[in-house]
């Protein structure tokens, strides 16, 4: 019995109707080299979404084993309450150099680091004398993961609508999406007009609300959805006339994926930075090596828990909480950020990549093309999402078995096709996603029912 069989009798993979596998198996990797997964037969497939969005600089790189090879010879896990290490100090004055936030709390997953979050933020109003400021608000489309707390903000029903009862739904704002301008919009009219809907909101529901979360420029398992900066500087305004915690989830948009190495970061303006009440943190905050996710926040939330009082302070623990060797690799990630010039290695590499790319911003199939930094998404026109309807998992799974049989790792949203490659790709490299991620929507397209011929050009987003 090989191991993909092995794996489908024994393990209970996630985000998986199980019964798929028993038609298509499971891939089965047997090691992984730079941006390359190898599998049992020595087949190599390019890791275009970074094995969920959390690899940064590819598989085994140098200076991560070393990293990581030293701090086990000196220390593996220890307990965090009541104890120290040096590399969860070293870290969490290094991301609170680089955020401008104080105190740093660890979980070990993004939706851990959105209950962590939550939970705080409701607390410090309650400390503050507000308890009846426990209402929480997201955007629709928003993901903020799958744990029941989490659901509460995650605005994707195939995820949540299985557990409705167990679940303290927020309140759902619009989303800053610019593909939904209306005649004469752009972007940045888009973000506009949201924001003031939402500031409105606001206003009349700020004695009940404790926080509005967020991903911001990219809502990515919303459909890659894309939203001009300047929603995020009139959101903080909003946030601070009305007195509602504002919560950043770069769980997976942080560490370069924009283009600066937060997201929010391009909110700024030559004056002020823009700073939320909470940032939470994961996926590449490791580069994908080990599980580890922060929770920063500013020196009045921290404040208002800071007490003789034990109830007065956030009892909220994991058992793994600040391991060692986890936030090493966290160190190693924002030593390469620091010493090896990585975003403007990205921006060349994003600019090759794009210019590759070319025949799918234009492909008669596709709309909406969209990029910002090392992120790229394309939407299946209707029609032809209708004419694969047929196929098992629609377009999605259709398209994921194309590009696997071209030594490719890509696994569509819905309609939504996107890249989300590790950092520093080659020539070779860029060329054969580019060359595959055609070849694959041409096979995929190939398979279709009965598509309108009349599918317009695409058209970019404004």
């Amino acid at each position: 019995m090989d191991l993909a069989e092995r794996s489908r009798r024994a393990v209970w993979h996630p985000c998986t109707q199980m019964q798929r596998h028993e038609a298509e198996p499971l891939l089965a990797i047997a090691r992984a080299e730079g941006p390359w997964l190898i599998d049992e037969q020595g087949g190599r497939h390019l890791d275009a979404i970074s094995s969920w969005w959390t690899n940064l600089f590819g598989h085994g790189h140098p200076r991560m084993v070393e990293a990581l090879s030293a701090q086990l010879r000196t220390l593996d896990h220890v307990m965090l309450a009541g104890l120290t290490h040096g590399p969860v100090v070293e870290l969490s004055e290094r991301l609170g150099a680089a955020t401008g936030l104080g105190h740093a709390f660890y979980a070990s997953d993004g939706s851990s680091a959105t209950e962590i979050a939550l939970k705080m933020s409701a607390h410090a109003w309650a400390n503050a004398g507000q308890p009846g400021k426990q209402r929480f608000a997201g955007l629709a489309g928003g993901y903020h993961g799958e744990t029941v707390g989490a659901l509460a903000v995650t605005d994707i029903p195939l995820f949540r609508a299985a557990y409705a009862p167990l679940i303290r739904l927020a309140a759902t704002l619009p989303s800053p999406d610019a593909r939904g301008a209306q005649a004469g919009e752009d972007a940045r009219a888009v973000a506009l007009r949201v924001a003031a809907e939402i500031d409105a909101w606001l206003a009349a529901n700020a004695h009940t609300t404790a926080a509005l979360i967020l991903e911001p420029l990219i809502q990515c398992a919303g459909g890659f959805a894309m939203h001009d900066a300047e929603f995020l500087r009139r959101v903080r305004a909003s946030c601070t006339r009305h007195q509602v915690h504002l919560v950043l989830d770069e769980i997976a948009v942080g560490f370069g994926r924009t283009g600066t190495l937060f997201a929010h970061q391009q909110a700024a303006t030559p004056d002020q930075a823009l700073r939320p009440d909470f940032l939470c943190l994961s996926k590449g905050l490791t580069g994908g090596v080990l599980p580890l996710s922060a929770v920063l926040t500013t020196d009045a939330v921290y404040a208002a828990f800071y007490d003789r009082e034990p109830a007065r302070g956030f009892l909220h623990s994991h058992s793994y909480t600040g391991n060692p060797l986890a936030c090493r690799a966290a160190l190693t990630v924002l030593d390469l950020f620091e010493q090896d010039d990585v975003l403007a290695r990205n921006a060349a590499t994003a600019a090759a990549l794009d210019a590759a790319l070319a025949p799918l911003h234009t492909h008669p199939a596709l709309r909406h093309a969209r990029r910002l930094g090392m992120v790229w998404a394309w939407d299946l026109a209707p029609e032809w999402a209708a004419a694969l309807a047929h196929e098992p998992g629609g377009f999605a799974g259709a398209f994921h078995r194309a590009a696997r049989a071209r030594g490719l790792l890509l696994r569509p949203i819905g309609p939504t096709l996107y890249l989300m490659p590790p950092y520093g790709l080659g020539a070779a490299e860029i060329a054969h996603l580019a060359e595959g991620t055609l070849a694959a929507l041409e096979a995929t397209l190939a398979g279709a029912r009965a598509p309108d011929p009349r599918a317009a050009p695409h058209a970019p987003l404004p």
